[in-house]
């Protein structure tokens, strides 16, 4: 007969090696951990950071995705996840959403901004905590006319500058010049660039990093810095007015993504153009002008490469994606286009995908990886389990620690 274990009554010394272990893996597996009896519990501390500060607080590694659906996540109150380093994905249910609109994500925090105040809000889906900062309305009056170019507003969250136990908040928009930062204990949102601006922008190591087209270079957004050039964009690939650029963390690296396209024949007057092409490039931030280095291969990771966000993953958790390959979107009805970075090859894989309501102009308020991304996930979205933490997942509540339990670790 099997010896009879009580693992509730493990040491608390040993409990909380185990609680931290799992913590530097994923704050879920924590929140778990901690849901699995009250000594267990008591032996991990809460993973409320009211401050969002402690980056192992975070859902590190989770990215929403969007259904494609048509239903804003604002109004259907939920968003799917993906664990980009386990390939688990969850649909959380999230109230807090109401009356919101997402403008960014970060480290798996959703950047909300508030439709009737402009308030600015950093959230947690999965401890449910938020942080505000002041509205943006004057932003919008003063800087941003266009209309499409508040729609598509885009935001990241880094460390702060000027205080060690806080965060800042770097908004920018689309054909628009200016950057603008605010952090919780600000009056207001300050310019922090008045003429840059991004074509492209990602936090990366607690900082934000971006492109500016029109002078090639890589530059580092916030914080300030006298030099903030980290290096320059080679002009020798294809037709420079064809250059697209993106920039995505891939392996703890931060690497920069140019697409490019060649004129069919030897020159412009034989059929247009060619195919697109890509050269990728890891940015060396650890120094001053570190410059660019070429990638050749991306081993098992594949690339999604979308306007407003990009995304690195693992073949090895998505198996029905290729690797060492990046993933586009085409910008028209047949959106989806694999390119193979060995080979060079390039791969039209989606039949016609339209993720919009024409009729009644509805758009997902999230605009992530939605139908091209759906390609490599879909299996996944299709039977994804519904995670409600309730509105006190922070208590000692039998019935939603169970509940919370049983979709975890489903």
């Amino acid at each position: 007969m099997e010896e009879w274990k009580d693992w509730a009554s493990l040491h608390p010394d040993l409990m909380e090696l185990i609680a931290a272990r799992v913590l530097a893996g994923d704050v879920v597996d924590y929140m778990s951990l901690r849901a699995v009896c009250t000594r267990w519990r008591a032996s991990a501390p809460s993973p409320r950071d009211p401050t969002l500060r402690d980056e192992r607080l975070r859902p590190r590694n989770w990215v929403a995705l969007c259904d494609g659906d048509r239903v804003r996540p604002a109004d259907a109150c939920e968003v799917a996840f993906l664990q980009t380093a386990t390939g688990r994905c969850v649909r959380v249910r999230l109230r807090e959403l109401r009356g919101h609109r997402i403008i960014g994500f970060t480290d798996g925090l959703l950047i909300l901004i508030n439709k009737d105040t402009t308030a600015v809000r950093i959230f947690h889906p999965f401890t449910r905590v938020a942080v505000d900062l002041p509205p943006i309305a004057a932003v919008f009056d003063n800087m941003v006319k266009n209309q499409q170019s508040r729609a598509w507003m885009k935001a990241a969250v880094c460390a702060s500058q000027i205080a060690s136990d806080s965060i800042a908040v770097v908004a920018w928009f689309p054909n628009v010049p200016g950057v603008v930062v605010a952090e919780p204990n600000f009056p207001c949102w300050y310019i922090l660039h008045q003429d840059v601006e991004l074509a492209a922008a990602v936090p990366f190591q607690g900082r934000i990093y971006g492109i500016i087209s029109d002078t090639r270079q890589v530059v580092q957004v916030y914080p300030r810095c006298l030099e903030p050039c980290v290096a320059h964009v080679p002009n020798t690939f294809g037709i420079p007015q064809t250059h697209a650029f993106f920039l995505v963390e891939s392996a703890e690296r931060l690497v920069l993504v140019l697409r490019h396209f060649y004129y069919h024949g030897s020159d412009s007057t034989e059929g247009g153009y060619g195919s697109c092409r890509f050269a990728l490039f890891e940015v060396d931030t650890t120094v001053q002008h570190g410059g660019l280095a070429p990638v050749t291969s991306l081993g098992d990771l594949a690339l999604f490469l979308g306007s407003y966000r990009c995304l690195s993953v693992s073949q090895r958790n998505l198996p029905s994606i290729s690797a060492n390959a990046i993933y586009f979107d085409n910008g028209n009805l047949y959106p989806v286009s694999l390119y193979s970075v060995g080979s060079g090859t390039l791969e039209q894989i989606s039949t016609v995908s339209i993720i919009h309501d024409f009729r009644k102009r509805i758009r997902p308020s999230v605009p992530v990886f939605s139908a091209y991304t759906g390609q490599g996930v879909s299996c996944f979205m299709n039977t994804t389990p519904y995670l409600d933490l309730g509105r006190s997942c922070g208590t000692n509540s039998k019935s939603k620690t169970s509940k919370f339990r049983c979709v975890v670790d489903a």
